[in-house]
């Protein structure tokens, strides 16, 4: 009856050095400032040319927006609270930023799996690609995308958010994230971390072993049989595991593991929320030569 309910929660941050905190703030913002346009500039290109009108496109350009938003979510928070004396957040503000960190990540890796059927139809069954990947189910794999990341995310917040909180409220980190919120409930929480490492850490190994198995099928399917476009495929495919080995290797190291701190916890995090996001869609366009040469006409036809 003494314990006052919590209402903020303290973030310690990266760095407690006056120093290192403004070496930090121009380092990420020149980061943001330069690559986040690239990934704009991906999603005008394949909405603006029309020989990237095709499903693989699509789903590129959609996984761009995907990652613009995600890194929307802590960035601007930590960069500010860089200049701040007192870094906190509301405990509302906290449980939306984790709702939508696990809502935009949750829509991302179902949107891989969409990306991988989308290789595996164009490999396996070339002659009804057309037919199967029509607008409308690509539209459908997306919103189905979508919808499993908002389902993943809700399950997240409805159980964090009966949770007790009534001190202490100090984060060490830069972010709200389930793993560390968790930890601070007045109450036995050994049940609700293993639900939550069900939903998050077994669903994310489990789609992670799913998505290498398929892609190592399909390689080794281009590598024994004789077909037109081979050598583009396989480079494709090969992007494609890049981009999943980026995507889910901080998530697992972060979810697939007792909620407990380690000292690289912050280096993955800040990986996982801000520079390998932006960085995926990169990866792709710089081994696409197709999009490169549609970035080229677009930049020629409007600054030249």
């Amino acid at each position: 009856e003494n314990k006052t309910e919590v209402t903020e929660f303290v973030l310690l941050g990266l760095s407690q050095t006056r120093e290192v905190q403004l070496f930090l703030f121009f380092i990420f913002l020149l980061f943001y400032v330069i690559v986040l346009p690239v990934n704009i500039l991906i999603i005008l290109t394949i909405r603006g040319h029309p020989q990237l009108d095709s499903p693989m496109y699509f789903f590129l350009a959609n996984l761009a927006f995907l990652d613009i938003c995600y890194c929307s979510i802590t960035p601007p928070k930590m960069l500010a609270d860089f200049f701040s004396q007192q870094k906190t957040i509301s405990s509302r503000s906290c449980i939306a930023q984790l709702f939508f960190l696990h809502f935009l990540g949750g829509a991302e890796i179902f949107l891989l799996i969409a990306m991988a059927f989308d290789r595996y139809v164009a490999i396996c069954k070339p002659l009804h690609y057309a037919t199967l990947m029509r607008k409308m189910l690509c539209w459908v794999l997306v919103g189905t995308a979508w919808a499993g990341g908002f389902t993943h995310s809700i399950i997240q917040v409805a159980f964090v958010v009966h949770l007790p909180f009534c001190g202490p409220n100090e984060l060490d980190n830069f972010f709200c994230d389930v793993t560390q919120v968790i930890k601070l409930a007045c109450t036995n929480t050994y049940i609700l971390e293993f639900i939550m490492f069900v939903n998050s850490g077994l669903v994310i190994f489990i789609c992670f072993v799913l998505l290498l198995i398929s892609y190592s099928v399909l390689l080794i399917r281009l590598k024994t049989g004789i077909s037109r476009g081979k050598s583009k495929a396989a480079s494709t495919c090969t992007t494609h595991i890049i981009i999943v080995f980026v995507m889910f290797g901080p998530a697992i190291y972060i979810y697939c593991r007792p909620f407990c701190s380690l000292p690289l916890d912050k280096v993955v995090a800040v990986f996982h929320t801000m520079v390998f996001p932006l960085m995926n869609p990169m990866i792709y366009t710089l081994r696409n030569r197709e999009i490169l040469s549609a970035m080229k006409h677009l930049f020629m036809q409007y600054f030249l």
